[in-house]
């Protein structure tokens, strides 16, 4: 042996090596492994795993791959990485924090020649992944929780209409954490009515089911965005989403689909649009009376292209505010009063009500098109 075939054994026989941490995501079927993951897996010298119950391991055994089924210290793994090899570690839920932490200690005490370290994700997750955790935890809040196992559809509207509430006021807040966590409670609303939903004997569906038809009739109203129809404004948009919705509901009068029981301004405009939209010349009853009253200013502020639910809360606001400074509870009028909606914005039969929101409670000036609206 020469000179430089001893160097090179040497380097070998000392050389620290590899350690790779593989992560895998348990939102993504198992087995469904990035292309470098395989290739770090085939080419370790050894494939640890903590967790006997990996999800994992099955995949991985089936494709050849020899595991190991050990927890080992950051010492012990360090020493199976001795002489160049390579260790894959296979990354439980928690991610390992004990052999990581240990890891760092060794680093830092600068007594032990470390291994090369590596953090190979090994499954991404998607967007919208974390939806799958938030049935997962209805699911079994569902099963476990002696409260929420007693609720029904029933039961829970109430706080339907209340987290709808709260939204719309974070919105009109312009309060971006409120209104991540108020989304959140509202989300919170599908997922438990579709789990409820589920145990009904005779009509049984699930949060799939209620997805698929949102899906379904988003890509059936857009033909301009999935098909061949074409269109380049909002009111060629419109056209689209009337037309296919008339095919779909093919409903006898044009009230219906208003929800009688959102509130009575956004209910009255609504039904003062489905006239004016159809071409009806309906006159307004001539009784006399409050409610009658306000049936006219709803009827005014629709065809000015305002919202009155807004218009009325963005008034009420502004009065709260008056008291607060009566009281001495504030210390003036609200720098940036909530502005009532002119007629700029759009009126309600120029665009297509949300498709995701059945019945708008309260809604915001920007959403005065959709309010009241059953799609």
């Amino acid at each position: 042996m020469n000179a430089n075939s001893s160097v090179d054994a040497h380097a070998a026989v000392t050389a620290p090596g590899r350690v790779v941490l593989l992560t895998t995501s348990h939102r993504v079927a198992p087995g469904l492994l990035s292309w470098p993951a395989w290739q770090a897996l085939r080419a370790a010298d050894r494939v640890l795993c903590a967790d006997g119950a990996h999800p994992q391991l099955p995949y991985l055994r089936d494709a050849g791959i020899a595991v190991e089924e050990t927890s080992p210290t950051a010492e012990e793994l360090v020493a199976v990485c001795a002489g160049g090899r390579t260790a894959v570690v296979v990354a439980t839920g928690e991610g390992e924090p004990a052999l990581t932490d240990g890891l760092a200690r060794l680093a830092g005490s600068g007594r032990v020649s470390m291994p090369e370290l590596e953090l190979l994700p090994a499954s991404y997750d998607l967007p919208g992944a974390r939806l799958l955790d938030l049935v997962q935890v209805m699911d079994r809040i569902r099963d476990e929780c002696p409260w929420s196992s007693q609720q029904t559809h029933q039961g829970l509207a109430k706080y339907a209409m209340e987290e709808a509430y709260e939204l719309v006021e974070a919105i009109e807040d312009g309060d971006r954490d409120e209104l991540r966590e108020e989304l959140g409670d509202v989300l919170l609303q599908v997922v438990f009515h579709a789990c409820i939903a589920e145990e009904d004997e005779e009509s049984p569906f699930s949060v799939d089911d209620v997805a698929g038809t949102i899906v379904a009739k988003l890509v059936h109203r857009h033909p301009h965005v999935f098909g061949d129809a074409t269109a380049t404004t909002p009111e060629e948009v419109k056209e689209h989403w009337l037309r296919t919705k008339a095919v779909e509901k093919r409903r006898a009068s044009v009230t219906d689909g208003v929800p009688l029981h959102q509130p009575s301004l956004a209910l009255a405009a609504k039904l003062t649009a489905r006239a004016r939209t159809a071409g009806l010349d309906v006159p307004l009853p001539a009784v006399e009376g409050v409610g009658y009253e306000l049936l006219a200013l709803a009827a005014r502020a629709e065809s000015e292209g305002v919202d009155p639910e807004a218009a009325l809360r963005a008034a009420a606001r502004a009065y709260r505010d008056a008291i607060r400074v009566t009281e001495g509870t504030l210390d003036g009028p609200s720098s940036s009063p909530p502005a009532s909606p002119s007629s700029s914005s759009p009126p309600s039969s120029s665009s297509p009500p949300s498709p995701s929101s059945p019945s708008s409670p309260a809604p915001s000036p920007a959403q005065a098109p959709s309010s009241g609206e059953r799609a």
